[in-house]
Protein backbone atom coordinates (compact mmCIF):
# COMPACT_ATOMS: atom_id res chain seq x y z
CA UNK A 1 0.00 0.00 0.00
CA UNK A 2 1.17 3.54 -0.63
CA UNK A 3 1.73 6.21 1.92
CA UNK A 4 -1.59 7.60 3.04
CA UNK A 5 -2.20 10.84 4.81
CA UNK A 6 -5.50 12.28 5.91
CA UNK A 7 -5.71 15.94 6.76
CA UNK A 8 -7.98 15.54 9.78
CA UNK A 9 -9.77 17.96 12.10
CA UNK A 10 -7.83 20.87 13.44
CA UNK A 11 -7.67 20.95 17.22
CA UNK A 12 -5.98 24.25 17.84
CA UNK A 13 -7.36 26.68 20.37
CA UNK A 14 -9.97 29.09 19.02
CA UNK A 15 -8.65 32.38 17.74
CA UNK A 16 -10.44 35.67 17.34
CA UNK A 17 -11.92 36.49 13.95
CA UNK A 18 -10.34 39.13 11.80
CA UNK A 19 -11.78 42.61 11.54
CA UNK A 20 -13.27 43.42 8.15
CA UNK A 21 -10.15 45.30 7.03
CA UNK A 22 -7.85 42.46 8.04
CA UNK A 23 -10.05 39.92 6.27
CA UNK A 24 -9.48 41.78 3.01
CA UNK A 25 -5.68 41.57 3.32
CA UNK A 26 -5.09 38.07 1.87
CA UNK A 27 -7.17 38.77 -1.24
CA UNK A 28 -5.47 42.11 -1.80
CA UNK A 29 -2.07 40.48 -1.32
CA UNK A 30 -2.94 37.72 -3.77
CA UNK A 31 -4.08 40.22 -6.39
CA UNK A 32 -0.98 42.35 -5.83
CA UNK A 33 1.30 39.36 -6.28
CA UNK A 34 -0.52 38.37 -9.46
CA UNK A 35 -0.11 41.89 -10.88
CA UNK A 36 3.56 41.91 -9.94
CA UNK A 37 4.07 38.57 -11.66
CA UNK A 38 2.30 39.67 -14.84
CA UNK A 39 4.09 43.02 -15.07
CA UNK A 40 7.59 42.25 -13.81
CA UNK A 41 10.53 42.45 -16.27
CA UNK A 42 11.87 39.14 -17.59
CA UNK A 43 14.77 39.00 -15.15
CA UNK A 44 15.96 35.98 -13.14
CA UNK A 45 14.65 35.94 -9.58
CA UNK A 46 15.10 33.38 -6.78
CA UNK A 47 11.38 32.70 -6.55
CA UNK A 48 8.33 34.00 -8.37
CA UNK A 49 6.27 36.19 -6.00
CA UNK A 50 3.03 34.34 -6.73
CA UNK A 51 4.63 31.09 -5.50
CA UNK A 52 4.91 32.49 -1.96
CA UNK A 53 2.65 30.27 0.18
CA UNK A 54 1.96 33.00 2.73
CA UNK A 55 -1.19 33.89 0.77
CA UNK A 56 -2.48 30.32 1.02
CA UNK A 57 -1.55 30.22 4.72
CA UNK A 58 -3.79 33.27 5.30
CA UNK A 59 -6.66 31.52 3.56
CA UNK A 60 -6.13 28.36 5.63
CA UNK A 61 -6.16 30.38 8.84
CA UNK A 62 -9.42 32.08 7.88
CA UNK A 63 -10.93 28.72 6.95
CA UNK A 64 -9.95 27.41 10.39
CA UNK A 65 -11.54 30.45 12.04
CA UNK A 66 -14.81 29.71 10.23
CA UNK A 67 -14.64 26.04 11.26
CA UNK A 68 -14.06 26.96 14.92
CA UNK A 69 -16.90 29.49 14.86
CA UNK A 70 -19.24 26.89 13.35
CA UNK A 71 -18.40 24.35 16.07
CA UNK A 72 -19.42 26.85 18.75
CA UNK A 73 -22.55 28.04 16.93
CA UNK A 74 -25.86 26.97 18.48
CA UNK A 75 -28.50 28.69 16.34
CA UNK A 76 -28.87 29.71 12.70
CA UNK A 77 -25.89 27.67 11.57
CA UNK A 78 -27.19 24.54 9.84
CA UNK A 79 -26.85 23.24 6.29
CA UNK A 80 -30.21 22.97 4.55
CA UNK A 81 -29.32 19.85 2.53
CA UNK A 82 -26.47 17.44 1.85
CA UNK A 83 -23.68 18.63 -0.44
CA UNK A 84 -20.99 16.97 -2.54
CA UNK A 85 -17.42 17.74 -1.46
CA UNK A 86 -13.95 16.61 -2.60
CA UNK A 87 -12.03 13.81 -0.91
CA UNK A 88 -9.19 15.25 1.18
CA UNK A 89 -7.20 12.08 1.81
CA UNK A 90 -3.96 12.07 -0.18
CA UNK A 91 -2.52 8.79 -1.47
CA UNK A 92 0.95 10.09 -2.24
CA UNK A 93 1.99 7.26 -4.58
CA UNK A 94 -1.20 7.81 -6.61
CA UNK A 95 -0.86 11.60 -6.54
CA UNK A 96 2.73 11.54 -7.74
CA UNK A 97 1.86 9.27 -10.68
CA UNK A 98 -0.56 11.88 -12.01
CA UNK A 99 0.73 14.47 -14.45
CA UNK A 100 0.49 18.20 -13.72
CA UNK A 101 -2.72 18.61 -15.70
CA UNK A 102 -4.43 15.76 -13.84
CA UNK A 103 -3.36 17.15 -10.47
CA UNK A 104 -4.56 20.63 -11.42
CA UNK A 105 -7.91 19.27 -12.63
CA UNK A 106 -8.41 17.41 -9.34
CA UNK A 107 -7.71 20.55 -7.31
CA UNK A 108 -9.80 22.80 -9.54
CA UNK A 109 -12.79 20.44 -9.43
CA UNK A 110 -12.45 20.31 -5.63
CA UNK A 111 -12.38 24.09 -5.39
CA UNK A 112 -15.49 24.27 -7.57
CA UNK A 113 -17.32 21.74 -5.38
CA UNK A 114 -16.40 23.70 -2.25
CA UNK A 115 -17.56 26.94 -3.82
CA UNK A 116 -20.94 25.38 -4.66
CA UNK A 117 -21.29 23.85 -1.19
CA UNK A 118 -20.29 27.02 0.65
CA UNK A 119 -22.69 29.07 -1.49
CA UNK A 120 -25.52 26.80 -0.38
CA UNK A 121 -24.37 27.09 3.23
CA UNK A 122 -24.34 30.87 2.86
CA UNK A 123 -28.05 30.83 1.98
CA UNK A 124 -28.80 28.49 4.90
CA UNK A 125 -26.97 30.29 7.70
CA UNK A 126 -28.67 33.13 9.55
CA UNK A 127 -25.94 33.72 12.14
CA UNK A 128 -24.45 37.09 11.18
CA UNK A 129 -20.85 36.34 12.15
CA UNK A 130 -20.84 33.01 10.37
CA UNK A 131 -22.49 34.50 7.31
CA UNK A 132 -19.61 36.97 7.01
CA UNK A 133 -16.96 34.28 7.44
CA UNK A 134 -18.54 31.95 4.88
CA UNK A 135 -18.84 34.77 2.36
CA UNK A 136 -15.17 35.51 2.99
CA UNK A 137 -14.28 31.84 2.39
CA UNK A 138 -16.05 31.86 -0.98
CA UNK A 139 -14.13 34.94 -2.07
CA UNK A 140 -10.89 33.27 -0.94
CA UNK A 141 -11.64 30.29 -3.21
CA UNK A 142 -12.08 32.69 -6.13
CA UNK A 143 -8.70 34.24 -5.27
CA UNK A 144 -7.06 30.81 -5.26
CA UNK A 145 -8.47 30.17 -8.72
CA UNK A 146 -6.93 33.46 -9.84
CA UNK A 147 -3.59 32.33 -8.40
CA UNK A 148 -3.79 29.06 -10.36
CA UNK A 149 -4.51 30.94 -13.59
CA UNK A 150 -1.47 33.14 -12.97
CA UNK A 151 0.66 29.99 -12.86
CA UNK A 152 -0.42 29.12 -16.41
CA UNK A 153 -2.71 26.36 -15.14
CA UNK A 154 -5.51 25.79 -17.64
CA UNK A 155 -8.83 27.36 -16.68
CA UNK A 156 -11.33 24.88 -15.29
CA UNK A 157 -14.67 24.27 -17.00
CA UNK A 158 -17.22 23.04 -14.41
CA UNK A 159 -19.34 19.98 -15.21
CA UNK A 160 -23.09 20.19 -15.56
CA UNK A 161 -23.50 18.07 -12.43
CA UNK A 162 -21.32 17.31 -9.41
CA UNK A 163 -22.34 13.65 -9.62
CA UNK A 164 -20.13 13.19 -12.68
CA UNK A 165 -16.96 13.96 -10.72
CA UNK A 166 -14.74 11.26 -9.23
CA UNK A 167 -13.13 11.38 -5.78
CA UNK A 168 -16.08 12.98 -3.99
CA UNK A 169 -18.32 12.24 -1.02
CA UNK A 170 -21.37 13.75 0.64
CA UNK A 171 -21.67 15.65 3.91
CA UNK A 172 -24.83 16.79 5.62
CA UNK A 173 -23.50 19.03 8.41
CA UNK A 174 -22.02 22.51 8.17
CA UNK A 175 -19.19 21.56 10.53
CA UNK A 176 -18.15 18.66 8.29
CA UNK A 177 -18.23 20.92 5.25
CA UNK A 178 -15.97 23.53 6.83
CA UNK A 179 -13.61 20.82 8.04
CA UNK A 180 -13.33 19.52 4.46
CA UNK A 181 -12.65 23.08 3.31
CA UNK A 182 -9.70 23.43 5.71
CA UNK A 183 -8.27 20.00 4.91
CA UNK A 184 -8.50 20.47 1.14
CA UNK A 185 -6.54 23.73 1.33
CA UNK A 186 -3.95 22.18 3.65
CA UNK A 187 -3.61 19.10 1.48
CA UNK A 188 -4.13 19.02 -2.27
CA UNK A 189 -4.13 22.78 -2.88
CA UNK A 190 -0.82 23.18 -1.05
CA UNK A 191 0.70 20.20 -2.86
CA UNK A 192 -0.31 21.62 -6.24
CA UNK A 193 1.23 25.02 -5.52
CA UNK A 194 4.42 23.46 -4.16
CA UNK A 195 4.87 21.37 -7.33
CA UNK A 196 3.65 23.90 -9.91
CA UNK A 197 6.07 24.02 -12.83
CA UNK A 198 5.94 27.81 -12.88
CA UNK A 199 7.36 27.80 -9.34
CA UNK A 200 10.27 25.49 -10.19
CA UNK A 201 13.17 27.78 -11.04
CA UNK A 202 16.85 27.05 -10.76
CA UNK A 203 18.72 29.49 -8.57
CA UNK A 204 22.22 30.25 -9.85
Amino acid sequence: MGNRRTYGPNREDPVKGYADTAMEFPRLLALLLIVLEWTRPSLPTPLKPICDLRVLNHFIKEARDAEIAMKSCREGCSLSESVTVPQTTVEFDVWEKKNALEQAHEVQSGLWLLQQALSLLLTSVTNTELHSQIDNSIRNLLSINAVLRSLSIQEYIPPTSATTLEGTWTVSSATDLLQVHVNFLRGKVRLLLLDAQACQQDVS
